[in-house]
């Protein structure tokens, strides 16, 4: 019988990090995968691109996309995204959406990271819900923007605040996308029928947003007036668009090309003192079948990535 030779000594698998090590006569490592958290538990093909990207705040936000636009859910480590294909001229449109840990503009920053390292989205729309500040929206309106105005940048001086708004404009392949909607659909207003069987009129308007971290429950805030003064046209506000328009851009320095992003927003309150949670259902659902309506045009934009 052949004796095997003696091998004594440290093993190593790795390069310039210890990954595996054995210590000892005949080191054995076993060498598997190494997992990073980050594995799919369904059978999505490495590369894989999709078409949208969908970010929710609250969880009635997220329920109304998922069921207007019939998503599966899907685990990705700790993580959980919703996928899909819409049917659209054409050929289908793939959506994957995700809600967002928490409020806020850097919780909406932390989503589009978590989409963009999984699946890559071409565009991405953050949709849910809005407090209305322009005379001409109504409750149940939709406001879709491709520009944001943040105001929340400020000075504070024995004088006064001194705003410093900061406003990010969506790539200009995104404008014309959502321009060529409301070409199409002019008045943008649609019979909308909710899952509870009750019928509306469901009104879409193209403008400028206000973000900020402030939750606004008073008609007369300073806010509002700076905003007003900024762009009169400014239709609504919210507390995360802001995030969002800015990891897009800053994204754009490390891949060299411009990242597609819009915001759509159901009106579910007009950001005065009797502000509640009345009409959230209603906004969001309104804010989902407007999604719907615009994916068409948005899978035509996705050559910006």
């Amino acid at each position: 019988m052949n004796e095997q030779p003696k091998v004594s000594g440290i093993l190593n698998y790795g390069t310039s990090n210890v990954t595996s090590s054995a210590v000892g006569d005949r080191p054995v490592v076993n060498i598997a995968s190494q997992g990073t958290g980050d594995e799919f538990t369904h059978d999505r093909q490495d590369g894989e691109r999709w078409d949208v990207g969908v970010i929710t705040i609250l969880p009635v936000e997220a329920q109304a996309v998922l069921l207007a636009l019939g998503l599966r859910e899907v685990q990705a480590g700790g993580l959980r995204f919703y996928e899909g294909e819409v049917a659209a001229p054409g050929q289908p449109v793939k959506v994957v959406a995700t809600r967002s840990l928490g409020q806020g503009q850097r919780s909406a920053m932390a989503a589009y990271d978590n989409l963009r390292r999984h699946y890559d989205p071409r565009v991405v729309v953050l949709a849910g819900i809005g407090g209305g500040t322009h005379p001409e929206v109504q409750l149940g309106d939709v406001v879709v923007a491709t520009r944001v105005v943040y105001y929340d940048l400020r000075k504070l001086t024995p004088e006064g605040t001194r705003h410093r708004g900061e406003e990010r404009e969506a790539p200009a392949e995104i404008g014309h996308a959502v321009n060529s909607f409301f070409t199409d659909h002019d008045p943008a207003e649609f019979p909308t029928e909710d899952p509870g069987g009750t019928s509306r009129l469901l009104c879409m308007r193209n403008g400028p947003i206000g973000s900020g971290e402030a939750v606004i429950a008073d008609r007369d805030a300073e806010t509002l007036e700076y905003l007003a003064r900024f762009n009169d046209k400014i239709l609504a506000v919210d507390m995360e668009a802001g995030g969002l328009s800015q990891a897009c851009h800053e994204q754009s320095a490390g891949s060299g090309k411009l990242h597609g992003w819009a915001v759509i927003r159901g009106i579910s309150d007009k950001a005065g003192a009797d502000k509640n949670d009345d009409y959230h259902r209603i906004a969001s659902w309104h804010a989902a079948v407007a999604l719907r309506k615009l994916l068409p045009y948005l899978r035509v934009s996705s050559r910006v990535s």
